[in-house]
């Protein structure tokens, strides 16, 4: 419709606009809670005045209450519940941070949990309760109707991570016999049909998928086509074991808004929506920065245990590494005793070569990930990655040798360090790229421990090389 063909009179007897859930006093310019807001409410959760507490987060969006929640201390969360008890609807609780959503829910009773999981998706119930106790998910589930019970434990029996787990059985599907003016009248009489959907599946008698037709197509045809004329049969079907990585690949390599999910036998048992999928690059994509840094999750909601033990538990493995790179320095303690000029320029090196490294891995574990990186132009990319590490090196050696021989005299020291520059800049981007393709053909995790051996490699190499070269040019005699 142009401008020109807006009709005011169209919109005559429609319901007004909702009125803005975000509160310009509670909220700042970037749309994150400002910090007087949290402020009045910890004051109020204090003071225990539950009814101030209540008239200031009603004006909350629920994605916001739970921003709240994630800004509050621990110990003030069941306050906070108990004040907005009628306000967390299971729009807050798909909202929340995995931790706290986990520890809010252990503190509630088994019924009010099942009220709640009953109100979500199947794929946000799933979340809520898949980190649960065993015995605590069982109490949930037998205050839960034995249709969503059954629902939820079917799901939970497909392995974390996977589509089983992500999938959601609100999904509209309809037999092939049907025309468009069928399928009209069975969405507009249906009374237990999804609440959202883009896309209708059309399956045969033995429910396998056969095609999908978009809302808009089914709006714009004629009633009497018949829906095998109209539907789209080129489909994208995701297994029910596919790991939720690979879903989201397969959304952004078609370019999907949803997408049927099959059993073992073929059968539609679910769907999956963009909206999921997004929720899942944006996790898979900081989840491998911070494997690479080895700090485990990085939620700053995760309890400070269990930060504490992953986190020490790569820096030990890293004080491994550390042992063997100074040992190699050990073997040349006479030359740098006789040449101590050695000891100052050697870090040079292996930093330089390490920072090398995790370009290159950073580079690789990407392109694992988005499976940019298969088989087919492996070779390629070494012999990419083999002429950046030489280029850079060669750039970096002249600098340095350059520098090092104008400033201490010595012509032959700066011939030395730009060798060793070049020569741990190659063995910096032939880590980089070997190590994680040997771990990923090992069914290792890449982003978990390539980081560890690369580091090894350019600081074993970086001494030895820098130390071995000087040794043998007679410097440290």
């Amino acid at each position: 419709m142009t401008p020109e063909e807006f009709d005011p009179d169209l919109f005559e007897g429609a319901p007004p606009a909702a009125e803005g859930a975000r509160d310009s006093d509670s909220l700042d310019e970037e749309n994150t809670l400002k910090k007087d807001f949290v402020r009045r409410v910890r004051d109020a959760l204090e003071a225990k005045d539950d009814a101030a507490v209540y008239d200031l987060v009603e004006p909350l969006h629920p994605a916001d209450v739970a921003d709240l929640f994630e800004l509050l201390d621990a110990d003030e969360r069941p306050l906070l519940t108990k004040a907005i008890s009628d306000l967390m609807g299971s729009e807050v609780f798909a909202e929340l941070n995995d931790h706290v959503r986990e520890l809010l829910v252990e503190s509630l009773p088994a019924e009010a949990v099942a009220d709640i999981a009953e109100q979500l998706d199947t794929d946000d119930a799933v979340a809520m309760l898949e980190d649960l106790d065993r015995e605590d998910q069982e109490a949930v589930l037998a205050e839960m109707e034995p249709e969503d019970r059954a629902a939820i434990e079917t799901a939970l029996s497909y392995p974390e991570e996977s589509a089983g787990r992500l999938m959601s059985r609100d999904f509209i599907a309809v037999p092939e016999h049907m025309t468009v003016g069928d399928l009209i009248d069975f969405l507009r009489e249906g009374h237990d049909l999804a609440n959202e959907f883009w896309e209708v599946f059309i399956v045969d008698a033995r429910h396998h998928p056969l095609g999908t037709c978009a809302l808009s197509w089914i709006l714009r045809t004629p009633r009497s086509i018949a829906l095998t004329d109209v539907m789209k049969r080129d489909q994208t079907l995701i297994p029910v074991s596919m790991d939720q990585e690979e879903v989201a690949l397969r959304f952004q390599k078609y370019a999907l808004i949803s997408a049927a999910v099959v059993d073992e036998s073929g059968r539609l048992v679910g769907q999956i929506t963009v909206d999921d999928v997004v929720h899942i690059i944006q996790e898979e994509a900081g989840e491998d920065v911070l494997l690479l840094s080895g700090a485990g999750d990085g939620d700053i909601n995760e309890p400070i245990q269990v930060t504490i033990r992953t986190r020490l538990t790569w820096l030990v493995v890293n004080l491994g590494t550390a042992i063997v790179a100074s040992s190699v320095v050990g073997l040349f303690q006479g030359a740098i005793a006789k040449f101590a000029l050695l000891a100052v320029l050697m870090p040079i090196v292996s930093g330089m070569g390490g920072n090398a490294g995790t370009q290159t891995l950073a580079v690789i574990v990407r392109a694992l990930a988005t499976n940019q990186l298969t088989s087919s132009n492996t070779w390629r990319m070494i012999g990419r990655e083999f002429t950046i590490a030489a280029a850079n090196g060669l750039s970096l050696g002249i600098m340095i040798g350059t520098g090092v021989g104008l400033i201490f005299g010595n012509p032959l020291l700066g011939v030395v360090i730009a060798s060793a520059m070049l020569i741990n800049n190659l063995v910096a981007g032939s880590a980089g790229i070997l190590v994680p393709l040997t771990l990923d053909r090992l069914k290792i995790d890449p982003a978990v421990s390539s980081a560890v051996f690369v580091t090894m490699a350019t600081d074993v190499m970086g001494f030895f090389s820098f130390l071995g070269l000087a040794v043998l040019s007679g410097l440290a005699s």
